[in-house]
C-alpha cells in the first residue's frame, strides 16, 4: 500500500514572493518525494505495508530497530500536512470557533502569533513549529527532525517547516523574517479549522 505524494492544491509560483516557485521546486519536488520514495521502499514487503502510514508512525515512533521508517515515514506526513497549512492570499486572523479558541487559550491572536513566531525561531536545527490541540487545550509546540505531535497524543492543527530547506533559497540564515512571511501571509486558516473541528470531535 505504497503512500502517495498528494498534489498540491496551487501552482509551484502561487506563493510567491513570500515562497519561491524555486523553493516549491526542491522542496516538493525533491526532499519530499525522496521521504516518500524512501519510506516505500523500507516498508515493501514488510507487514508495515500493509498499514496506513500514521499507523506506522505510531507504531515505530518508540522503535529503536525502525528509527528509518519511522523518519522517513513522519516527514512524508509532515510535508503532506504542510503543504496544506499554506494557501496564496492566505494568513490574517481565524474566526468562527477556531478564532475564539485561540483568544480563549492563548489571550488574543497577538499572543498566539508572537508564540508560534517564538517556537519556529528557537527550533534548535531542523524541525516544526506546530499549533496543536492537547485534550480540550490549543498551545504551540515545537518538534525536532521528524518528530510528529500525534506520537504525544496531541493532535496537529496547523504546522511551520523549519527545515532549512523550506526557507534558506528565499531567506538565506533569516528564518524569522521567513516564519513571518508564512504567518502574515499564507497560513491556510480554513484547513486549521476543519482540522480543530475534526480533532474536537473525535
Amino acid at each position: 500500500m505504497a503512500y502517495q505524494q498528494p498534489a498540491l492544491s496551487y501552482s509551484e509560483n502561487a506563493l510567491e514572493p513570500h515562497i519561491s516557485a524555486k523553493t516549491i521546486g526542491f522542496h516538493y519536488g525533491k526532499h519530499h518525494v525522496a521521504y516518500i520514495t524512501n519510506y516505500n521502499n523500507l516498508v515493501a514487503g514488510t507487514p508495515l505495508d500493509t498499514l496506513s502510514i500514521e499507523e506506522v508512525i505510531a507504531l515505530t515512533a518508540t522503535d529503536a530497530q525502525k528509527v528509518g521508517v519511522f523518519n522517513n515515514g513522519a516527514q512524508a506526513w509532515n510535508h503532506s500536512f504542510y503543504w496544506n497549512c499554506l494557501t496564496p492570499n492566505g494568513g490574517g486572523e481565524p474566526s468562527g470557533e477556531l478564532g475564539a479558541k485561540i483568544t480563549k487559550d492563548f489571550g488574543s491572536f497577538d499572543k498566539f502569533k508572537d508564540e508560534l513566531k517564538a517556537a519556529a525561531a528557537t527550533q534548535f536545527g531542523s524541525g516544526w513549529a506546530w499549533l496543536v490541540l492537547e485534550g480540550d487545550t490549543l498551545k504551540v509546540v515545537k518538534t525536532g527532525n521528524a518528530q510528529t505531535p500525534s506520537t504525544s497524543g496531541q493532535k496537529p492543527i496547523l504546522t511551520i517547516d523549519v527545515w532549512e530547506h523550506a526557507y534558506y533559497l528565499d531567506f538565506q540564515n533569516r528564518r524569522p523574517d521567513y516564519v513571518a512571511a508564512v504567518i502574515d501571509n499564507l497560513l491556510n486558516w480554513s484547513f486549521a479549522a476543519e482540522n480543530f473541528k475534526n480533532a474536537s470531535v473525535a
